[in-house]
């Protein structure tokens, strides 16, 4: 069987944990990565929230809370690789990148373009404002200078087609110099639909040797994205993040029960979870973290 690198996303950034079963706390972040962990996921990808009464549905960049919740979970799960949200509206990064110089994480995320971020209810009304996910060079380079400084690979976060086509100019206008690793990001409503049959087409647009994965933001559409993108070789994630639900339709507790659906999935198709070592060498992390 070939190996898979499997990322539990495991709680987002404003997910209401009073509506959903999102984990906030250092050791509800603990507890959760745990699940995920014993469920084959050997990657966690990291949302900070308040820690205060009543706030835990609203982020924190201070580098105090991503400590914490940093070292809660490289504690509960020995050799696990820390993936690092970043993504922020405005051109102030002082906050994510504040937290990366203290946690030194092994992957941050690099949105590496712009994207309206809309999405209108059956009604004809917006379910939220409208907002612009504000990402241009500028802020790019903001970010990848930092992760260069901390040793962090970074994870490129591809809305749509034209963003994955951008990764490859930052490697050619030297933005970039390292190992490309991809996200595609579907399942929002205003950038790629959850289509398994666009995963060939953004694949012709990687880089030479990149490695690559899908983010699979729904319900049950998810789940034939996912089995594709294990069939073509990706690698996978999803969590409460991404989804609350499992592939029979069932509501998801926690995201240990996410995970192990997705291994099945990935099982199903030839592929096994890699190791927390055979992940570093896939992705071409260092095989020791030295992280603090």
């Amino acid at each position: 069987m070939s190996k898979v690198v499997v990322t539990c996303a495991l709680t987002g950034v404003l997910t209401d944990p009073a509506q959903h079963h999102v984990p906030v706390t250092p050791e509800q972040m603990a507890r959760e990565a745990r699940a995920a962990f014993d469920s084959g996921a050997t990657v966690m990808h990291v949302h900070f929230r308040q820690q205060g009464p009543g706030k835990g549905h609203l982020p924190s960049w201070e580098p105090a809370v991503a400590s914490e919740i940093a070292q809660a979970i490289r504690e509960s799960c020995p050799g696990v690789i820390f993936n690092q949200s970043t993504g922020t509206i405005g051109p102030d990064v002082s906050g994510p990148i504040a937290c990366i110089r203290t946690i030194r994480p092994d992957i941050a995320a690099a949105n590496a373009g712009s994207l309206n971020y809309l999405k209108v209810r059956s009604d004809g009304r917006w379910a939220w404002p409208p907002i612009l996910f504000d990402n241009p060079v500028e802020k790019v380079k903001q970010f990848l200078d930092a992760m260069a400084e901390t040793g962090a690979l970074p994870e490129f976060e591809c809305f749509d087609v034209g963003i994955v086509r951008c990764v490859e100019m930052y490697l050619r206008s030297g933005l970039y110099r390292g190992h490309p690793d991809y996200n595609f990001v579907m399942g929002v409503e205003s950038g790629m639909p959850a289509d398994p049959r666009l995963l060939p087409i953004l694949i012709e647009h990687l880089v030479e040797g990149a490695t690559w994965q899908v983010t699979a933001i729904g319900r049950q559409e998810i789940w034939p994205l996912h089995r594709r993108t294990a069939e073509l070789g990706g690698n996978l994630r999803t969590g409460l993040e991404d989804t609350f639900y499992l592939p029979d339709g069932r509501k998801a507790t926690s995201n240990g029960q996410l995970i192990e659906a997705l291994v099945a999935i990935a099982r199903q198709t030839g592929r096994e979870c890699a190791s927390p070592t055979e992940a570093r060498s896939l992705l071409h992390l260092p095989a020791v973290t030295g992280r603090a």
